[in-house]
């Protein structure tokens, strides 16, 4: 695992001056080992994240949401398999949100995702999030046209009002046991663009491909604003954002993993301890099982 001082470099719990250009995409906080010795800290970091996980699943107390955001390419289903390769599948839920249905329309824009929370005991990922109500929906103002608000309510301060409906949502979480971490993948531009060709050029990653990856580039800077903006607003100590460079993938990975062992960790996870007439009827349980092995 990393250490936790290099962690904490990603880590963002007060947005207020928050700059997005603050933060390099292609840093690996001058750590002085490669590709290779990431890879085998990463299998490492996996064993230790399931041993958590065991904990947490056991204990059945608290619940960890994992929200990731990210333009294309920028390696969220690949944070997702290798990070959380060695959990047990039975504690750990993933939802991927794209266009809403004709039924979520018809809900609030927290509805969807509220739904899909994990239940204590498990790890949920949100592959995006309600935080697309802040990005997407605001760099396309058709779409939020199509949420049928009434429209006096359609006012500039939505964005703001927004911010404060989702710090909300998430104090309520961390109120009530489950952790909210958020990862913002920061790719560059360049690095997207070699990784949007590679998938062109490679027949068995072809499929995940999108002309429409290409009218999303054209809005680069728009989604940068929006991303910056965001952050800025909805970064707190109990939700903290952790914007990850991601042009380089396996350090990407190894942050990632490294937050998240560091706040499970804090949780101080229990197995539940057995009580004194547990104990009895596990001791007579016991013995009739060695009797019945003789």
């Amino acid at each position: 695992m990393l250490p936790v001082k290099i962690i904490e470099r990603f880590r963002v719990t007060k947005g207020e001056g928050f700059k997005l250009k603050d933060y390099d995409p292609s840093d690996t906080a001058d750590v002085d080992f490669d590709k290779e010795d990431g890879k085998e800290m990463l299998e490492a970091g996996v064993k230790r994240l399931a041993k958590l996980q065991e904990r947490l699943y056991a204990e059945g107390r608290w619940a960890i949401l994992m929200v990731l955001q990210g333009i294309d390419t920028a390696g969220k289903d690949g944070v997702i398999k290798h990070v959380l390769s060695g959990v047990n599948p039975q504690g750990c839920s993933v939802h991927s949100f794209k266009q809403p249905s004709s039924l979520e329309l018809a809900h609030d824009f927290l509805w969807r995702t509220t739904v899909a929370l994990p239940m204590r005991g498990r790890i949920g990922i949100f592959n995006r999030s309600y935080y697309e109500e802040t990005l997407v929906v605001r760099v396309h103002h058709d779409l939020l046209e199509k949420q049928n608000l009434p429209e006096k309510l359609v006012t500039p301060d939505i964005w703001q009002q927004r911010f404060e409906d989702i710090n909300n949502f998430e104090l309520h979480l961390a109120r009530n046991g489950t952790v909210p971490l958020k990862f913002f993948l920061h790719i560059s531009k360049e690095e997207q663009l070699k990784r949007l060709l590679a998938r062109i050029d490679d027949p068995d990653k072809r499929w995940k491909f999108s002309p429409y990856d290409v009218v999303e580039r054209k809005l680069w800077d728009r989604y940068a604003d929006a991303y910056e903006d965001m952050i800025r607003h909805t970064a707190t100590k109990h939700a903290p954002w952790y914007v990850v460079p991601c042009d380089k993938k396996w350090f990407a990975r190894l942050v990632v993993a490294g937050a998240l062992a560091e706040h499970m960790d804090a949780l101080d996870l229990q197995f539940p301890k057995v009580d004194e007439e547990e104990m009895k009827a596990i001791e007579k349980a016991h013995a009739e099982l060695l009797a019945e092995k003789k």
